[in-house]
């Protein structure tokens, strides 16, 4: 563990409700959703090219094709096309306010650790596992200034651990994390990220 002293500005602000939190998270997976669902139309349904029976004279209600909504293996009417758009926009400040609302929650809840340094020399996951003290029964969101491939071959078979760099940090990261550590040479660049200022 580092001897860092966090900015004020980014990880001890007042969060006096959760309604922009709420709306990055909601956000952040609303854009990572994606369309696949598509459903056949009336037209597209295979069959039903001959007229079920006669129009007349059965007593029965006048169908025209089996492919009709209302039939079993029939079209679906208002069905999903493959081509819907599930995105959310937020603007780019209430983005970073949230960034900051939900490291600053993180902070008091005291799930965040700054680590002096992380390499991973050997890429090895044993070792990755005992520098970073990594349990099983938590998730754990690592943010570093780079992604090395020592760090990337160490951490990749780790189910519970997420790599991230510090401009990709959201939302949804933080608040699902167990447990955050945050590489002491990664601070400055969030501080820069977050305030928009430059930091020596």
């Amino acid at each position: 563990m580092a001897n860092a002293k966090l900015n004020k500005d980014i990880y001890a602000i007042s969060v006096e409700n959760h309604e922009l939190v709420k709306l990055a998270y909601d956000a952040y997976l609303a854009n990572s959703r994606s369309s696949h669902a598509k459903t056949l139309k009336r037209g597209e349904v295979r069959g039903g090219g001959k007229k079920p029976w006669k129009q007349k004279g059965t007593g029965r209600a006048r169908f025209g094709s089996t492919r009709n909504p209302i039939w079993r293996h029939g079209g679906v009417a208002f069905g999903r096309t493959g081509e819907e758009n599930f995105t959310k926009k937020i603007s780019k400040g209430a983005k970073l306010q949230a960034v900051r609302q939900a490291l600053s929650m993180a902070n008091t809840a005291k799930t965040i650790t700054v680590i002096a340094d992380f390499t991973a020399k050997t890429g090895k996951t044993k070792d990755a596992v005992k520098e970073l003290s990594i349990k099983d029964d938590k998730n754990y969101l690592v943010v570093v200034p780079e992604k090395t491939e020592q760090i990337l071959r160490a951490t990749g078979n780790i189910a519970n651990i997420k790599i991230v760099r510090p401009t990709y940090l959201n939302v949804f990261d933080i608040l699902n994390a167990d447990q955050m550590l945050i590489m002491e040479a990664a601070l400055p660049m969030i501080e820069s990220w977050l305030t928009g200022k430059e930091t020596k």
